[in-house]
């Protein structure tokens, strides 16, 4: 028979080794490198790069999140990637990032301001999408970087990147609404291109998830 002690012990180490994975993600900075790599593996280079943090400063990020297995790396060749460890760690975040945003009055209120912000419209959901692709209604728009349009993509998206889309705008058709995605609710290059299209007499207006959310949720992918 189990000792009381040995009981306690064995809990006391259970739940000490979990907390270990809630502390690594118990950071802003490291919230947004998972979001970023569940597009894919980047380097620390590239991570630093899209998360306006210094190489140095992304690099300890890492090494916590490696630490605590939420993370693993691989090689290509001399160069170095991250990546997140396998779908769980990406469910974990997204359920971690839905529960915020319906406990946390004022992180709702923050996403709810920034999409009315400048005329925007309130997001489309996935649901709604589904419809508008039902009744061949839409243009999906895709304006992530294009090598995370190639790592997956919804159906039939159309890939301009954020920073390509002021000089490629006219390849767009007037008349017809746009939905335009990118990485997630927190994902700002959906908004960016949102109010440029506007700007420019279009139809426009975002995708509330982005990739890989609408995947989890059943969405029709591609990848090239």
């Amino acid at each position: 028979m189990i000792r009381a002690m040995d009981k306690r012990e064995f809990k006391n180490k259970a739940y000490n080794e979990l907390a270990k994975i809630t502390k690594a993600l118990g950071n802003p900075r490291r919230m947004e490198i998972i979001d970023l790599l569940a597009q894919g593996p980047f380097s620390v280079e590239k991570i630093a790069e899209q998360t306006s943090m210094s190489v140095a400063n992304a690099s300890q990020h890492l090494q916590v999140l490696k630490g605590a297995r939420l993370v693993e790396i691989s090689k290509k060749g001399n160069f170095i990637y991250y990546q997140l460890t396998n779908e769980k760690v990406f469910q974990a975040w997204r359920a971690l990032r839905e529960l915020g945003l319906n406990l946390n009055a004022e992180a709702e209120k923050l996403v709810n301001d920034f999409y009315r912000s400048g005329e925007k419209l309130y997001p489309v959901s996935i649901e709604e999408l589904r419809q508008k692709i039902s009744a061949q209604d839409v243009v999906i728009l895709d304006v992530r970087p294009g090598e995370e349009y190639q790592r997956g993509h919804i159906q039939e998206a159309t890939s301009i990147p954020i920073e390509d889309l002021a000089e490629r705008i006219n390849e767009l058709p007037k008349g017809t609404e746009i939905i335009a995605y990118c990485r997630g609710p927190l994902c700002v290059y959906a908004d960016e291109a949102v109010s440029l299209l506007r700007e420019k007499g279009f139809d426009a207006r975002r995708l509330k998830e982005g990739y890989p959310d609408w995947k989890a949720m059943g969405l029709p992918a591609e990848i090239n």
